[in-house]
C-alpha cells in the first residue's frame, strides 16, 4: 500500500454515441495517467442519464465493449481504473454498476447501486431509476494496491450508514461517481461530500459527468475531492476538465489522532452493522 498516492477525476461530457465516449474516455485516462495511480471517470459515462436508454446501452460483465476497452487502458497506461458506472445486464436485470480495474487490466471489485434514484421534486426534477434499474444490496471497500477503497454511486451519498459502514471496513478514500442535477447539486452536492468525509475522516472523491444544457438530464458537474478534516482539494467547474489531487494517509492518521471521532463511538449505547 502506498501511503501517498495521486488521483484524478474525469469529468467528461457524455453524448449519445457510445463509441464516441468510450474515445473520449481514453483519451482523457491517457492524459490523466501520466499524472496519476488512479483515474475515475463519472456515473454513467458511456451512457446518457435517461432511465428508457439504460436498457439498450446496457452490457453483460462477460461480454462488454466497454470495460474491455477499459481494461486493456488501464494494462497499457499501467495505472488503476475505476470505470464509473455503466448500466449492466446480468440475468435479466440491469444495474448500475461500477468497476475497478488495477494496473494489470484485472477486475478487482465491483458495485452496484444501492440506492436507486426515485425522486420527484416538484417544478424541478423527477426521475425514477426503477422502471429499468435493479437495486444492487452489497456495501463495496475494493483492496486495492493503494490501499482500501470504498465505492458507491450517487444518490447512495445521502445515506450516512453506508459511508460509516465502508469506513469501517478500512476505507482510506471513498469514491463517488455520481450526476446531481441543477436542483439538488447547487445546494447539496458538495456539503454532502464534506460531511461524509468529515463523519468518517476520510477522502471523498465524487466524479460527476460534465454538464450538458442540451440533455433530458442537466448534470451539475463541480466534481470534487474533500480531505479527512472537510477541505475541498481541488474542485471542476460545470465543463469538461481533469483535476489532480493527492491523497495522503499520513494526513488522516493525524486528523483521526486529534480528533478521534472513530475511537469515540459509543458501541455500547449503538451499534452498526452490515447484514
Amino acid at each position: 500500500m502506498k501511503d501517498i498516492f495521486n488521483l484524478a477525476l474525469c469529468q467528461m461530457q457524455v453524448v449519445f454515441e457510445k463509441k464516441k465516449n468510450i474515445t473520449n474516455a481514453l483519451q482523457m485516462i491517457k492524459e490523466a495517467s501520466s499524472h496519476s495511480d488512479l483515474v475515475v471517470l463519472p456515473e454513467m459515462w458511456n451512457c446518457p442519464y435517461q432511465t428508457d436508454l439504460f436498457p439498450l446501452y446496457a452490457e453483460e460483465k462477460e461480454n462488454s465493449p466497454t470495460l474491455n476497452a477499459i481494461s486493456k487502458a488501464a494494462k497499457r497506461e499501467k495505472t488503476n481504473i475505476l470505470a464509473g458506472s455503466i448500466p449492466e445486464k446480468h440475468n435479466g436485470k440491469i444495474y448500475n454498476s461500477s468497476f475497478f480495474f488495477n494496473s494489470e487490466g484485472e477486475i478487482i471489485g465491483s458495485h452496484r447501486k444501492i440506492h436507486l434514484f426515485d425522486i420527484d421534486v416538484p417544478d424541478a426534477v423527477s426521475f425514477k431509476e426503477s422502471q429499468t434499474l435493479t437495486a444492487g444490496n452489497k456495501v463495496t471497500v475494493v483492496d486495492t494496491e493503494l490501499g482500501k477503497i470504498g465505492i458507491c454511486i450517487c444518490y447512495d451519498i445521502r445515506f450516512p450508514e453506508l459511508f460509516r459502514l465502508m469506513a469501517l471496513e478500512g476505507a482510506r478514500l471513498i469514491i463517488v461517481p455520481g450526476a446531481f442535477n441543477m436542483a439538488t447539486g447547487p445546494v447539496h452536492w458538495k456539503s454532502l461530500i464534506k460531511i461524509r468525509a468529515v463523519d468518517n475522516q476520510v477522502y471523498v472523491a465524487a466524479v460527476s459527468p460534465a454538464r450538458n444544457d442540451k440533455s433530458s438530464y442537466v448534470a451539475y458537474g463541480h466534481s470534487m475531492v474533500a480531505d479527512p478534516w472537510g477541505k475541498v482539494e481541488n474542485e471542476a467547474g460545470s465543463a469538461e476538465e481533469i483535476i489532480y489531487v493527492t491523497i495522503d494517509d499520513s494526513f488522516t492518521r493525524k486528523v483521526r489522532a486529534e480528533l478521534p471521532l472513530l475511537k469515540n463511538r459509543r458501541e455500547d449505547v449503538y451499534h452498526l452493522e452490515k447484514k
